[in-house]
């Protein structure tokens, strides 16, 4: 069997959307010119262009944390160097550690396996483990309602595996039971966590502990549940799917609940005839097994023997942290792509808004509204967890004027038709990219993780990560916004509502900041960053205080080489919007990715995840040396690398970034 190739975001670089659909790039270069853009690194990162005064406060605060604290008006900590350490770099003052690891028991009763170094758990032991390449996370304070920052749940996202690392042999032998193996070091986490005298911990055992697999049963909600293009032959009412898998970032609602968005999905998929029809070939089903190795031994990811399960997967899935018996929702109200994340909003009139990235070239943004208000207080959670079942999906146009509108996505208007090919709802839901097409979305460099200001209603910021292929022969060429043809360095955008309302159809839009890399021999990579360099933003969060954090993620066959050449490993840097200063919080050890953002409510502790530690330039670990590129974190004593869930906090006890 030939060597799979590397499965991190593989087909995030591909290119699915072939519509003729304006691309940003095009449409921001009819608003601005080259020079108003980039004159001035201090405009550049505050106001270039505030068409409808986009750091206004726009209405209502959008967080009820914000309104009971200072807004942060300066950065406290020293800006650490880039780094090329084997290990997570923090400011002076500040203490970081790994304590939630690939392989550690997650802390349910009488199942609590120790994580072998030799990879040598069994594929029910996984199950009880951490998964491998730890992404998007969120901290839900104990009891449910409380605003405790000392005690809390910790659910988080595990996006991918490597079988070099998951396996003694890594691909020998394969098998069903290696790829249950597989499957079950995927999903989700949720952990209880306390910080007592000697520091944070994990409670083991703990009620709360649980695991969420490619295998464990969920529901369906919204129109598309029991929709023909949903049933299987072990599922002919098209109401029940196993499991969630490909999770990246994520979202936490208003009433305690973790949402986990299924990404790369369609890398688990395989078609071996090659008949792809229009469906497949737009979500980027792919012929030759060549990553994970599931289909060949586990039909149900074969879409020529099961056609509709791929259908059943590119959504947005709810769950109940605080009851590990309940079953998680897939919400395909929400759409069907591959879901960077979900950003959730209450409106001032108390709908709830959620705002996700589509992460491939020149794929689109969206907004969905629910139908029914978000009602506060507990006892009013089993309505709330109703509400992102049914609303209007939307999807964004960027106007050359710097306008922008929600188009939504509704059969029967704007063309959204049977005689378009979709028959209802339904059919839109499981096609949203596709009926986004039709409606003239505008095409982004790959959008990944979505925040909201909590001092500014109706005020959104979304990393576009980058785009290689701008400028190829039939791709959108340079413009005035992203003045590279090779936009290896992406940028982030902002939007802020009409009336600060997110249940309005109008924003207006503009640039925060071009990424860069201040050394680089062309001039169309070095950004307008005022402070420290960085490239290839993804994870991004605002802090209870305002602060907005930025992690990277630059690939395994870049980092420190050609454009990013002396920019170290992948870091976490921190600005106050309006100042246009980036400062560097974190770096990374050597292959992996920063990612994953989760405060406590005082503001005193951050969670964020080290992804693919070790990761090599190119194919997966090698088995038989996986220590070759990093031992973190367990040094050289250890297995093989791991990725962990690390604790910061400040050693005087302060807020962090203070």
């Amino acid at each position: 069997m030939s060597k799979p190739y590397l499965i991190k975001s593989r087909h995030a670089d591909d290119i699915s959307n072939t519509s003729s659909n304006a691309a940003f790039s095009q449409v921001l270069q009819a608003k601005l010119s080259r020079r108003s853009l980039l004159q001035g690194s201090a405009a550049a990162g505050a106001a270039a262009v505030l068409p409808l005064g986009l750091l206004q406060s726009g209405g209502a605060q959008a967080k009820t944390a914000a309104a009971s604290s200072a807004r942060a008006r300066r950065l406290g900590f020293k800006s650490v160097p880039f780094s090329t350490q084997d290990t997570v770099v923090v400011p002076e003052g500040y203490t970081a550690r790994a304590f939630y690891k690939w392989g550690d028991p997650v802390g349910i009763a009488g199942k609590m396996p120790a994580f072998k170094p030799d990879a040598s758990n069994s594929t029910q032991e996984q199950a009880y483990q951490a998964g491998m390449h730890h992404d998007g996370m969120a901290f839900f304070p104990l009891p449910l309602g409380s605003n405790r920052a000392d005690h809390g749940l910790l659910a988080m996202n595990h996006e991918y595996i490597d079988n070099g690392l998951l396996f003694p042999d890594g691909t020998a032998n394969w098998d069903l039971n290696k790829a249950r193996k597989g499957q079950n070091a995927m999903g989700v986490s949720v952990v209880e966590v306390r910080r007592s005298g000697n520091g944070w911990e994990i409670v083991r055992p703990s009620a709360y502990a649980r695991r969420i697999t490619v295998n464990t049963p969920m529901s369906i909600s919204g129109l598309a549940r029991g929709h023909a293009l949903m049933k299987t032959a072990a599922d002919s009412r098209g109401t029940t799917v196993l499991g969630t898998m490909q999770n990246c970032a994520n979202g936490k609602t208003s009433w305690g609940t973790y949402l986990t968005c299924e990404e790369n999905w369609s890398d688990i998929f395989t078609k071996p005839s090659g008949n792809m029809t229009a469906l497949e070939k737009r979500y980027g089903i792919g012929r030759e097994e060549k990553e994970y190795l599931w289909s060949g031994v586990d039909s149900r990811f074969n879409s020529d023997k099961n056609p509709n399960e791929a259908n059943r997967f590119g959504w947005v899935v709810e769950i109940d942290p605080f009851n590990p018996q309940s079953t998680p929702r897939k919400h395909t109200a929400l759409g069907r792509i591959k879901h960077e994340g979900a950003e959730v909003t209450v409106t001032p009139g108390g709908r709830v808004a959620v705002y996700m990235g589509d992460d491939q070239r020149f794929e689109y943004i969206y907004k969905f509204v629910s139908k029914n208000a978000y009602r506060p207080g507990n006892d009013n959670r089993a309505h709330n967890m109703s509400l992102l079942e049914e609303g209007t999906l939307y999807v964004a146009r960027f106007n050359a004027d710097g306008s922008g509108d929600w188009l939504p996505l509704v059969h029967g208007q704007n063309g959204l038709t049977a005689e378009n090919g979709f028959a209802d709802q339904g059919e839109v839901l499981v096609k949203t990219r596709m009926a986004a097409d039709l409606l003239g979305a505008t095409k982004m460099d790959r959008p990944e993780w979505i925040s909201a200001d909590p001092f500014a209603s109706g005020s959104l910021y979304c990393t576009l990560t980058n785009n290689n292929e701008r400028g190829k022969e039939g791709k959108p060429g340079a413009d005035a916004a992203n003045p590279r043809n090779d936009n290896r360095f992406g940028h982030i955008i902002r939007w802020q509502e009409k009336d600060g309302d997110g249940t309005q159809t109008a924003f207006a839009w503009d640039i925060l900041v071009l990424a860069g890399n201040k050394q680089a021999a062309k001039a169309e990579h070095k950004g307008n960053i005022k402070g420290d360099g960085f490239g290839s933003p993804d994870g991004l969060s605002f802090d209870h205080r305002g602060v907005l954090w930025i992690q990277t993620d630059v690939s395994s066959s870049t980092i420190n080489q050609k454009e990013y050449a002396g920019m170290g490993n992948n870091q976490m840097v921190a600005t106050i919007v309006g100042s246009g200063e980036y400062r560097r919080f974190l770096t990374a050890p050597n292959g992996a990715e920063v990612t994953g953002i989760a405060f406590t409510p005082d503001n005193k502790t951050l969670f964020i995840n080290i992804q693919h530690p070790g990761e090599p330039s190119e194919g997966l670990s090698d088995p038989s040396n996986p220590k070759a590129v990093s031992s973190w974190p367990d040094g050289p004593s250890g297995g093989r690398p791991r990725a962990a869930t690390v604790v910061i906090t400040k050693n005087d006890g302060g807020v962090i970034g203070s």
